[in-house]
């Protein structure tokens, strides 16, 4: 069902309001007010955390207009004594005239060396469409809207944390830096485009996404492929004089729907989805080309085993249709999780991680859980955002002593 894009953001407002008013987004209530005591919308406006959260998120920032939210974003370092570069990253999509220019953001606290820092924090800038607004529950003290979770909750809480290190003394100014960088969402141009350039050697990295305030000892590798079929055009009437691309490519995904993909213990199995699929004209017409992009989870083994098993079975079926890999791919990624006093898991999404080069640990934690994220009803509870800045602070320090 096709929807417009305002009527869709119309309706995805909707669910939520709904779903908050029936406590849906409730399930934290008693004890954020426990531990929170109060929160009204005078204290989500006012407090520097959640009023750095709200406006991050009333910013829409879809990949390729990430521009305004990082202009902010850099004048609030600036203003918080932050020294802040920006590194232009090459537009995504169709390049036009009004285009804004979009930056990743590398900050640290002014006065100290570019290349001093040991600890970087970070999270990206841009969110999956559409753009929902920022809304905000007394009742159930949750927070709803695009990007509340991924990745914004990560940048207030980390931006939040750092501030709070610095002014309290706890660290040096020299020990840390922070990277927001554009892109994730698409496949990592962004902090591509920072690993590629001249940039200081971190000890630890401290990667924010959604992890329910856990530790990731690892995440699943990602592949992402193409399958075409070119055939020949004809009146449907006479299909005798044609060759059928969507016949041709149908065929082919039935196999790959059911391909045995590498296993592991540690992460399952891997997982196929065939994501987009276009063939065709009209329905009187023979369909002279088709394509399919399909996207794998890879849970073992490096990504060449599970390419060379993707074409054997595309081939298998028909030998001339194409297979093209968007990018070498990854396998599963191994997350450091060596602090004490916080749970960990694994993951099945994909990261930034694999894309920063260098010899630095890596760790992956942040607020909400991915299952609300890129979804209808993404949403955050207060006391969640709150207790991010306390874990990013202790990784922070944590990372330091090691």
């Amino acid at each position: 069902m096709f929807l417009f894009p305002g009527l869709l953001s119309s309706l995805c407002l909707a669910i939520v309001s709904i779903y908050a008013s029936h406590g849906v987004f409730a399930g934290r209530t008693s004890s954020s007010q426990s531990r929170l005591g109060y929160i009204d919308h005078s204290t989500i406006t006012n407090k520097p955390l959640f009023s750095l959260h709200r406006k991050l998120v009333e910013i829409p920032s879809i990949p390729g207009n990430e521009h305004d939210v990082g202009e902010f974003l850099a004048s609030y370092l600036e203003a918080h004594h932050f020294t802040v570069e920006k590194q232009r990253v090459a537009p995504f999509g169709r390049e036009s005239s009004s285009q804004k220019p979009r930056h990743n953001l590398l900050a640290y606290p002014s006065g100290t060396p570019t290349n001093a820092s040991r600890v970087l924090l970070t999270s990206h800038l841009d969110v999956v469409p559409p753009y929902i607004p920022y809304t905000y529950n007394s009742s159930s003290h949750q927070i709803a809207g695009r990007g509340v979770i991924d990745d914004k909750a990560c940048i207030a809480a980390q931006v939040t944390a750092a501030i709070s290190l610095l002014s309290s003394n706890a660290i040096s100014p020299s020990s840390l830096a922070l990277l927001f960088v554009v892109g994730e969402e698409i496949g990592g141009d962004g902090m591509r485009a920072f690993s590629a350039s001249p940039h200081p050697a971190y000890s630890s990295v401290i990667f924010g996404e959604p992890t329910d305030l856990k530790l990731v000892a690892g995440h699943k590798g990602n592949l992402a492929f193409t399958v075409s079929a070119k055939g020949k055009s004809a009146h449907s009437g006479y299909p005798w004089l044609g060759k059928n691309a969507n016949s041709m490519l149908i065929p082919a995904l039935l196999a790959l729907d059911n391909l045995q993909l590498p296993f592991s213990d540690k992460y399952g199995d891997s997982t196929l989805n065939i994501g987009k699929m276009v063939g065709g004209e009209a329905g009187n017409v023979i369909p002279a080309s088709a394509y399919a992009d399909i996207q794998v989870r890879v849970a073992a083994d490096k990504p060449e085993v599970s390419q060379e098993l993707i074409v054997n079975a595309v081939k298998e079926v028909d030998g001339d249709l194409e297979v093209d890999f968007w990018s070498k791919g990854y396998g599963p990624v191994e997350i450091d999780h060596d602090v004490a006093g916080f749970e960990t898991q694994t993951v099945n999404y994909g990261t930034d991680i694999p894309w920063l080069d260098g010899d630095h640990k890596r760790y992956l934690y942040g607020p909400g859980s991915i299952l609300d994220a890129h979804s209808d009803h993404e949403h955050l509870s207060v006391e969640d955002l709150e207790e991010a800045v306390e874990g990013y602070k202790r990784l922070v320090l944590a990372a330091l002593e090691k």
